[in-house]
């Protein structure tokens, strides 16, 4: 039976932490060799980076996903650019639920979840009462 050593599992550890590649077999056996950039070092992320990056995106729920097809909501680029600085501003002050205004389009937003809740076009806007926000973001 092959059982695996613990010093070998920590050795890897270490040397995947270190930026070394080492070969499958034991740590005795292993060849540290420091990646390069022919190796694909440059142009990666690392998985700090890229949880980051995806824990910062705005995400749409399927409340709002519903509501922009429904109502034909086109959230265009320029849109979205917009959405992502009244989150991060809003963010800034503390907000937890913000009403963002992006043109003629409305956007409740649960702004530490980074999720947009619903989406109002114009029509939509009109004559609605918004209540559990704690902050407006007029978006230009």
């Amino acid at each position: 039976m092959n059982t695996i050593d613990q010093n070998d599992i920590q050795s890897r550890i270490l040397a995947s932490r270190a930026g070394l590649v080492g070969g499958v077999g034991r740590s005795a056996d292993m060849k540290a060799v420091p990646q390069t950039q022919a190796e694909g070092a440059v142009g990666r992320k690392s998985f700090g980076d890229l949880l980051k990056t995806k824990t910062e995106e705005l995400k749409f729920s399927a409340h709002a996903s519903s509501r922009l097809k429904s109502r034909g909501i086109d959230v265009t680029p320029d849109v979205m650019g917009k959405l992502e600085k009244a989150v991060a501003g809003a963010e800034g002050k503390g907000s937890k639920d913000s009403l963002v205004i992006v043109k003629d389009l409305a956007f409740i937003v649960n702004i530490p979840n980074r999720t947009i809740i619903t989406a109002m076009d114009g029509d939509s806007i009109k004559d609605n009462i918004f209540t559990n926000i704690d902050s407006t973001v007029i978006a230009s």
